[in-house]
C-alpha cells in the first residue's frame, strides 16, 4: 500500500470513528467474534456484499450509505451484549439474526446502544472490548509490547496491562478486569 492509500485508509477510519464512535473493522470484527459469525454471514444480516463489507473493515471506504445497515449494526449490537451478558441464548441470537436481517429503517449508532446489563452498567467484556480497540487503534501489538517491555522494570503493573489489553486475547483482558475489580 502506497503512502496516499496509507493517509486515505487512515481519514477514513478516523471518519468512522466520528461517526460510529470507533473504526468499523473493530466493530465488526467484535460482532464477529461475539455472535461467532463469519464476514459472509455478518454481510449477508447487514444487507451488505461481501466486498463492501470488506471494504468498510479495511478502510478503503468510511461510510455506510444504507440507514437500514446502519440499524442493523446497532441491532446486532445490542444482540451482541445480551449473548455475552447471556439472557440470549445462542440458538435465540441465530433466530433474532434473522429478524435483524429483515428490518429496514434509518437509525443511527449511538452510545445508548452499547450491550449493557439489567443494572445499566456496560458489560465486562464490553468494557474490556472498548480498552483492547482504544489501544490498538494508537498502535500495533508489536509496539504495545515493546513499550510494555521498556516500562516493566519501573511500572510492571503497567507493563502488564499494556500486554494483556494491547496485545492479549480478549478472555485474558477479561479475567484481568474481573482480577482487579474491589
Amino acid at each position: 500500500m502506497d503512502v496516499v492509500q496509507q493517509e486515505a485508509t487512515a481519514r477514513a477510519r478516523e471518519l468512522q470513528r466520528s461517526w460510529y464512535g470507533e473504526p468499523l473493522g473493530a466493530l465488526f470484527r467484535r460482532l464477529i467474534d461475539d455472535l461467532g459469525l463469519n464476514q459472509a454471514r455478518l454481510a449477508a444480516v447487514l444487507g451488505l456484499s461481501a466486498p463492501m463489507l470488506s471494504q468498510l473493515m479495511s478502510g478503503q471506504r468510511a461510510k455506510i450509505g444504507n440507514p437500514a445497515v446502519v440499524q442493523r449494526v446497532q441491532a446486532l449490537q445490542d444482540l451482541a451484549g445480551q449473548v455475552a451478558d447471556g439472557s440470549v441464548s445462542a440458538a435465540e441470537a441465530t433466530d433474532r439474526m434473522d429478524e435483524i436481517k429483515k428490518t429496514q429503517g434509518g437509525s443511527v449508532l449511538s452510545n445508548s446502544g452499547q450491550p449493557t446489563t439489567s443494572s445499566g452498567a456496560p458489560t465486562v467484556k464490553r468494557v474490556v472490548r472498548e480498552i483492547q480497540s482504544l489501544l490498538r487503534s494508537v498502535s500495533a501489538a508489536g509496539d504495545i509490547i515493546e513499550a510494555a517491555d521498556s516500562l516493566a522494570p519501573s511500572h510492571p503493573e503497567l507493563a502488564e496491562f499494556l500486554r494483556v489489553y494491547g496485545a492479549g486475547r480478549t478472555a485474558e483482558a477479561v479475567a484481568h478486569y474481573e482480577s482487579h475489580q474491589n
